[in-house]
Formats: C-alpha cells, structure tokens, sequence
C-alpha cells in the first residue's frame, strides 16, 4: 500500500510518500511545494494543486492522508491553510484517491503514544519508524512523513470495511476496491 502524507500550505506544502508492506514501513520519495509569496494567491494555490497532482499520478498512492486544519492564532494563516487542504483534496478527489485526514494530535499520538509530545520527538520517532539516517528538512516534510506513518499506523488501516457516506444519501458499508478495481 502506498500512502501519501501532505502538510499543507500555500507557501510550503510538505509531501511525504511511504509504502506499507505488512508491518514494515519505508520511504518511497519525500519533499517540498514551495511558491512565490509575490504571487498572486489562486497562483499559489495552482501550484499546490498542479504539484500534488503530479505527485498522485508518478507515485500512485491508494490514501492521501492530509493534516486537518488546527486551531491558529493568525486567521489569515488559518484561511490560506485551509485553502491549500481544499486543492489538495480536490486533486486526490478526482484522481480516486481515499482521502484520510489526521490531526496533530492524532500524528503524535501515533508516533509516541502521546498526543502532547513535541516537534522533536514526534520527528525522532518518524526517522526511527522510517530507519532514516537523519530528519528530513525543512519541517514540513518531516510533518508529512509523519502524517503518513500516522495513517498507516491508524486502526482505519487494519479494517477491511470502512463507511462512505455520498451527498443526499444514507450511509452504507462497503468493501474497499483494490488497486486492480480503480
């Protein structure tokens, strides 16, 4: 199973690929959206979506797992993050990917058993779990990293039937497709 954690942004979007083979976890590609900030936003915005959409067709991934939007001091920050989740969605939306979504404190409960654990061991356990010989930079790479191992360890992973909800219908229990069925 491939998975492809993002920490979203519009000036840095983290994007961490990993593959799930039983119980061992390894790094298929890591690394980093970045754009202008003298851009105009929906530019920005186009970036990341362009970006995440190359990234789901070379890669593959059968779970996008994205960080949910927390709670932030700096409402502008807050709508632009929110913003980036939005195309980043989108892309793995039409690219008929399973989107997963993960809190911070999901990430840290799963990598440390903790869910107030800090940066630091979140990321020592990242490069652990993953056997890296150091942490991948800048910080929003090593969060998707993260965001990935968290959704790979998540109770979601081991069930074989998980509940889709559809617009203006009740819900209903499927199995999930393979890769061969997409």
């Amino acid at each position: 199973m491939i998975i492809l954690g993002i920490d979203p942004g519009t000036a840095r979007c983290g994007l961490g690929i990993i593959e799930k083979k039983g119980n061992n976890l390894t790094t298929v590609s890591y690394g980093l959206i970045e754009s202008d900030k003298d851009r105009p936003h929906p530019e920005r915005l186009e970036v990341v979506f362009s970006e995440v959409t190359r990234s789901i067709k070379r890669h593959k991934p059968d779970i996008v797992a994205v960080e949910k939007l927390f709670f932030s001091k700096n409402v502008k920050t807050a709508m632009s993050v929110g913003e980036a989740r939005g195309v980043i969605m989108l892309a793995a939306q039409l690219a008929g990917v399973e989107i997963r979504e993960f809190s911070p404190m999901d990430v840290k409960l799963a990598l440390t058993g903790y869910g107030l654990a800090d940066k630091n061991q979140v990321m020592q356990m990242t490069k652990a779990i993953l056997g890296l010989k150091e942490t991948p930079k800048p910080d929003d790479v090593a969060d998707a990293l993260a965001i990935a191992v968290c959704c790979a360890s998540s109770s979601k992973m081991a069930g074989i039937i998980k509940q889709v909800v559809k617009p203006n219908q009740s819900s209903q229990v499927v199995k999930p497709k393979d890769k061969s069925q997409k």
